[in-house]
């Protein structure tokens, strides 16, 4: 059984059943010292390609930007998370894998940070 939660007011959460599964791509690029990222170029480009290329597949995304580690003064561990949500692992290879070239071969223009990529199953 699995649930999601509503909207929660301090210890209060209210939650709903999920009747469908979803899975998430992660793709998160490591704040790696000396490397570069186009934030301008991944907001105004990339992520609008990606949108179009993937089109209704993709149910929701987000993008997170790293501003700060645990510790006071520390780095953020990555500089961009990206998230991506789909149906089923088959609903996101079948969108992805037609434009994997082009949206694989347009990390260039804006990084040069070796994405960790990883598909999770949506629990909660």
């Amino acid at each position: 059984m699995e649930y999601r939660m509503l909207r929660s007011k301090g210890h209060l959460a209210v939650w709903e059943r999920r009747t469908n599964k979803m899975i998430k791509v992660s793709v998160l690029y490591p704040n790696e010292e000396g490397k570069k990222f186009d934030t301008e170029y991944y907001f105004k480009k990339h992520i609008p390609m990606i949108q179009q290329k993937l089109g209704r597949a993709c149910k929701h995304l987000a993008v997170e930007q790293g501003l700060a580690g645990a510790e006071p003064g520390s780095q953020a561990a990555y500089l961009i998370m990206f998230h991506l949500y789909f149906d089923s692992v088959e609903a996101f290879q079948t969108a992805f894998g037609p434009h994997a070239q082009a949206i694989m071969g347009d990390i260039p223009n804006y990084t040069d940070i070796q994405p960790t990529i990883q598909i999770s199953e949506v629990k909660i």
